[in-house]
């Protein structure tokens, strides 16, 4: 058994983690709450966007001369793996469900003959990532931990993408990151960015249109569309790994207290067994005097 002074260091050590864990419970609590208001805020846009997406797209994808972001190039060779996760880890499985789903479309897509490239945004992702596709890691970009997630970032990124496909070096493109369900539930999703996936018919159903939209008008709502996807996916993500993170720090702490309450109870046995046996030796002394 170990020693009473190994016992209360060993229960100091453990106090002092439970008082960690629980100050990052609180911490990513109060972070949950400002991330979740701002994915919330950004859904209506995207809804909407989406909306007018499905009505002025379709009329155009008999026209040869749309955007190559409505019609792609034609090619299904070399696919693009947007990986949204986090800077950071103590969020119990929240990267590491990200990574596999992109691990495993990956292989699927290089098993059938594809050329497979990661754009990594978050560094868990692109260090998870770049051990087994480090030649085709084209891009990443950090998410920020402290702060706000801008917009601009968003549209750096789509930039990126549409400088690739402008140049011949993507022909599909999709983004896979945790989708947001509840404080304990996040969900991976793969979603198509590049080309324009339209909705199926039974939600989509387009509003009337007088005349044929201008190139001019995709040429630029698309473009926004991409970096307006990649905006949401990362504040979904966000919210995401604060819940995982208050959980994760939630168990943690609950798990310390059973720790310290098993070495606080050997503590006091080993405690007991040192005062018996001193008291047994002091009365075997007095008997033998």
């Amino acid at each position: 058994m170990p020693s009473l002074k190994a016992l209360r260091s060993r229960i100091g050590s453990v106090k002092s983690t439970q008082k960690i864990t629980s100050a990052m419970k609180m911490v990513a609590a109060s972070k949950l709450r400002r991330a979740q208001a701002a994915a919330e805020a950004a859904r209506p846009y995207n809804a909407r966007l989406r909306q007018m997406l499905a009505t002025v797209a379709p009329p155009a994808v008999g026209n040869p001369l749309a955007p190559t972001l409505l019609l792609g190039t034609g090619r299904e060779q070399v696919h693009v793996l947007v990986v949204v996760t986090a800077d950071r880890g103590l969020a119990g499985a929240f990267n590491a469900s990200v990574v596999r789903l992109a691990r495993a479309r990956a292989r699927e897509l290089a098993s059938q003959g594809k050329t497979v490239k990661i754009f990594a945004l978050g560094r868990k992702g692109r260090e998870a990532l770049r051990r087994e596709f480090a030649a085709g890691m084209v891009g990443t970009s950090p998410t920020p931990s402290r702060g706000t997630i801008g917009f601009a970032e968003a549209e750096s990124v789509a930039a990126e993408l549409l400088a690739m496909l402008e140049g011949g070096s993507l022909d599909v493109c999709s983004m896979i990151y945790n989708r947001f369900r509840s404080v304990i539930s996040q969900r991976p999703v793969e979603e198509q960015l590049i080309p324009y996936e339209r909705p199926p018919a039974p939600e989509m159903e387009p509003a009337p249109v007088e005349s044929e939209p201008e190139d001019e008008v995709l040429a630029r709502l698309l473009p926004h569309f991409v970096a307006a996807e990649i905006h949401r996916a990362r504040l979904e993500s966000a919210v995401g790994f604060f819940g995982a993170q208050m959980t994760a720090m939630d168990s943690a702490t609950r798990n310390a207290g059973d720790m310290i309450k098993r070495l606080t109870l050997n503590y006091n046995r080993a405690r007991q067994a040192n005062i018996t046996k001193e008291l047994i030796e002091i009365i075997s002394g007095a008997e033998a005097v």
